[in-house]
């Protein structure tokens, strides 16, 4: 018997409404099971989607809200989508109204991504020029170090003792972080 499967991603933790308006648009799309998971969509490790495709078998929709919550770029989108249509799964995008079990939605999907990263490709280059154009004018500072401020309070935290999952929540930096802050003061 077929089944219907969704998945859900945001890229990190803080968008936990986003995760929750994903899973239940997919509830409403009459998934059945839905795998779930807080990672960037750049991370190479996406456990929560490899457990999707894996679980799908032949005959069954595998169901995302939108393109982006699936792949991290054109090549990604078309290279998943293949896969899945190797195990002869039909893909469906729900903003898109696009269900890749008729020849009509894979042509609208792949020059939808071809779109998508073509438009990504211009916003970076835009953003590239305004910088450039700062910098010359000497308006651009860069990103605040606002870990790197921090420091001196990550080390107090952990000399009181408290953890590193504790100091994470408490100053609101990431892991990768507090290990560079302990790291910097030895």
């Amino acid at each position: 018997m077929s089944a219907v499967v969704g998945y859900a991603r945001t890229s990190t933790a803080d968008q936990q409404a986003g995760l929750d308006a994903q899973i239940a648009e997919l509830q409403a799309a009459g998934c059945s099971r839905i795998f779930s998971e807080q990672v960037s969509g750049a991370d190479t490790a996406r456990p929560e989607l490899q457990a999707a495709l894996d679980w799908v078998r032949a005959g069954d929709v595998f169901v995302v809200t939108k393109p982006d919550r699936l792949a991290r770029n054109v090549m990604d989108l078309l290279g998943i989508v293949e896969r899945l249509k190797a195990k002869e799964v039909t893909v469906r995008i729900l903003a898109m109204h696009l269900d890749t079990g008729n020849p009509t939605s894979n042509l609208i999907l792949t020059i939808l991504a071809g779109v998508g990263s073509w438009e990504r490709e211009i916003m970076l280059e835009r953003q590239r020029a305004g910088i450039a154009k700062a910098k010359a004018e000497g308006k651009y500072k860069g990103r605040a170090p606002t870990a790197r401020l921090k420091a001196d309070e990550v080390r107090r935290l952990k000399a009181e003792g408290m953890s590193v999952a504790d100091i994470v929540k408490a100053t609101g930096i990431s892991r990768a972080s507090v290990y560079r802050a302990f790291s910097e003061a030895a």
